[in-house]
């Protein structure tokens, strides 16, 4: 399925964004930057194409501008440019790629991710922090531009943008993300809920519709995966606060509907298939229960249709007008991965069976697999989106491969922990991958050990020197604590080092494994207070 479609694209849409399948050839869709290939580029080395990663990477290298006067999506272009060059970064040692002193803090494909978020920058600098949809590529934001976003837009871009900080060590773009974040948390209804869209400069609601689907869906992703992948509590509490609304106003029989954020009565009895993430999310937390019964919700539509149509009314039991098309795209399969870690029931692998099947019964063309315009007929639609390599296929591969390193299911000396850093003294792949929006994994671990491995390992040192000379203290213990200035990133000046005398508090994330609490997220759990 991969290489069909993956060689459709090279032998037919190459160097364009994406491949139309009906007609075997290309368009540029979300800023003319080879889409296709720059989304794929992971799942190549998660299917375990080492030469191919390797020639693909240099030919991005080589023909990639991101220099260009083309108006680009600040959203699609973070989740699908940004985060693919940044995971094909940090796999880059998997693939046998020649890799420069300090990695994973330094290298080509990082400068390229770099590249291209400092083109999204500008979309940032308003009264607010919020950022407006589109940029410019060359010129920055028009003056034309509209204010008014999606509230995902506003909200996803924690885990690119503090993955580039912590990488890089400029706290930019990590601080833009956590601006934008607190102004958007600042803008919830007196009941706990957001809307739909919003405009970046009034801080207005426009559409006032809340629910977890399209518009809102990865800011609340964003908020778990943020807080596991960083440790950060301030995330986690904003999430847990709005799923408490979540539950108490839009949730009816497992169903998730549309309400007023103001009042919370139903405004949309409907079922979108974006939202088909949110028992995957679920069960990063641990409710699982309340997840396997909305996944199951989730099934029996599929089994209905042969795939998820974008708009399922709940009342009706049937696809809304106008919105009966299913674009491949990868949530259900998504859930199905995660539920299927979390609990090892292979009902999660018949439906990744089911997918299988119908894509290749209905999607397949000579040229690649098609968007499926109407799921009541099977019509077709001459388009392949970048995601369907990116994150369909790449989450089925993984939903069957349950050893896959991505996993963390690796034992030591097997070859699947890496060495990096200065003096390649971090460990890196241990495990606890975190997938972005687009299915890019990113590796806690890689930030840690750019951002506080070598503070953490002088503190440890001082610690040790003081243990074994009582009576006296090293320098830097007899040095008052420094400010931290307010450019550094989050959490560089605390050490999870104790000093003497000190106790440990349990934070709200902990874990029992390893040093990331993230190492549970993949198995479906993540640690808290009350565990």
């Amino acid at each position: 399925m991969f290489y069909h479609a993956y060689n459709s694209y090279l032998d037919n849409a190459f160097p364009y964004d994406e491949l139309r399948p009906l007609t075997c050839d290309g368009q540029d869709t979300w800023g003319s930057f080879s889409l296709t290939l720059i989304d794929a580029l992971d799942t190549l080395l998660v299917l375990g194409n080492h030469t191919e990663f390797q020639r693909v990477a240099s030919l991005l290298q080589d023909t990639v501008d991101f220099d260009i006067d083309v108006n680009a999506s600040v959203f699609e272009t973070n989740i699908r440019v940004v985060g693919g060059l940044l995971s094909a970064h940090l796999l880059a040692g998997r693939a046998g790629m020649q890799l420069e002193p300090g990695w994973p803090c330094s290298g080509p494909l990082l400068r390229m991710a770099e590249d291209a978020a400092r083109k999204l920058l500008p979309a940032f600098q308003t009264s607010t922090g919020m950022p407006y949809g589109t940029v410019n590529l060359l010129r920055g934001v028009s003056p034309t531009e509209t204010p008014v976003t999606c509230t995902a837009g506003v909200g996803t871009f924690i885990l690119e943008f503090a993955t580039l900080s912590r990488l890089t060590g400029d706290a930019t773009f990590e601080n833009a993300a956590r601006r934008a974040l607190r102004a958007l948390w600042e803008t919830r209804s007196d009941i706990g809920l957001v809307g739909n869209h919003i405009d970046v400069l009034s801080k207005k609601w426009v559409a006032q519709d809340a629910g977890i689907g399209a518009g809102v869906d990865s800011y609340f992703e964003y908020l778990v995966k943020g807080a596991i992948m960083l440790q950060d509590e301030e995330l986690l509490n904003m999430f847990l606060d709005y799923d408490r609304a979540i539950q108490n106003y839009t949730r009816f029989d497992d169903w998730y509907l549309w309400v007023q954020m103001h009042k919370g009565t139903v405004s949309m009895p409907v079922f979108q298939s974006l939202e088909a993430f949110w028992p995957g999310l679920q069960s990063l937390l641990g409710n699982l229960d309340s997840a396997a019964r909305t996944f199951q919700n989730y099934y029996s539509v599929w089994r209905q249709f042969g795939g998820l149509p974008e708009f399922y009314s709940i009342p009706q039991g049937y696809t809304v007008d106008k919105r009966e098309g299913y674009p491949l795209r990868p949530e259900l399969i998504e859930s199905a991965m995660y539920l299927f870690r979390a609990t090892g029931d292979h009902m999660y692998l018949q439906l990744g069976l089911d997918a299988l099947e119908s894509i290749e019964r209905i999607a397949k063309t000579p040229c690649g697999y098609a968007s499926i315009k109407d799921l009541r007929d099977h019509q077709l639609d001459n388009r392949m989106e970048s995601f369907f390599l990116a994150e369909t296929v790449k989450y089925l591969y993984l939903l069957f491969d349950p050893t896959h390193f991505l996993h963390g299911s690796g034992t030591e000396g097997d070859g699947s922990w890496e060495e990096g850093g200065e003096g390649r003294q971090c460990v890196l792949g241990a495990g606890g991958f975190i997938f972005n929006t687009e299915a890019h994994p990113l590796d806690p671990a890689a930030l840690y050990c750019c951002s506080r491995h070598a503070q953490d390992r002088q503190e440890l040192r001082d610690i040790l020197l003081s243990l074994s000379q009582p009576g006296e203290k090293s320098a830097s213990q007899s040095k008052p604590p420094a400010e931290q200035p307010e450019d550094s990133l989050p959490g560089q000046s605390d050490s999870i080092a104790l000093k003497p005398g000190e106790k440990k508090t349990a934070a709200l994330l902990s874990c029992p494994v390893q040093p990331f609490s993230a190492r549970l997220s993949i198995l479906g759990q993540v640690f808290t207070d009350a565990t």
